[in-house]
């Protein structure tokens, strides 16, 4: 039971609203890989899509999924309103976790909340395949959401590892040291989890 403990003080007065702000990390595999593995077969086997375009649909999808965390991370998660309610809200999407930066339990999202985000990205594919349907048919869209979903897993899951797991891959340790500057030195650059490539394009690192 993720009751409160001292590595994950209470967030909220409510013991129900307080029980689910807390997230293990293998939630985030057990909920999201199912569902980004069948939209990926989905758009190979019901929609007909060739397995190499599927699979180029998919890489595709990750890699924006670099770019969409790049930009959450820099604008929603980092966005302060200056009253009450928007300081509560930069508390409670990202503030606990620079505040708290050793709990285990609230470094990934919420499937929950996941679903909400997510679905903003899915309609948006939707209405951007609508619009380039006369010249690319909008069968790409499933397993385009796939890998973007594969690349929020990887996120999460590397996340989580550079602040709970004991490294010995280079490049892995590279990303951890990169997001403890981050955490440690300015907050305000390297936005980036699972690649140092946006930050060089946007010149935040």
């Amino acid at each position: 039971m993720l009751a409160a403990r001292p590595e994950s003080p209470r967030m909220f007065d409510s013991d129900f609203v307080d029980f689910f702000s807390r997230t293990p990390w293998w939630s985030i595999p057990l909920f999201w890989g199912p569902i980004s593995t069948g939209l990926a077969v989905y758009g190979l086997v019901s929609l007909g899509v060739t397995w190499y375009f599927t699979a180029l649909q998919v890489v595709l999808g990750a890699i924006f999924w670099t770019l969409s965390e790049y930009w959450l991370h820099r604008t929603l998660f980092h966005w302060e309103p200056d009253n009450a309610f928007g300081r509560r809200f930069h508390y409670i999407v990202h503030g606990v976790h620079h505040d708290l930066i050793n709990d285990p339990y609230r470094l990934v999202m919420p499937p929950a909340a996941g679903v909400i985000i997510a679905s903003f990205f899915w309609f948006g594919y939707k209405g951007l395949a609508t619009l380039m349907a006369p010249w690319i048919a909008p069968t790409w869209v499933p397993a385009f959401m796939g890998g973007f979903l594969m690349g929020y897993i990887a996120y999460d899951m590397i996340h989580y590892a550079t602040h709970h797991v004991k490294l010995k891959n280079k490049w892995l340790k590279k990303l951890r040291q990169h997001h403890m500057k981050h955490h440690f030195g300015d907050s305000e650059k390297r936005f980036g989890i699972t690649t140092f490539v946006w930050d060089r394009v946007f010149r935040t690192i």
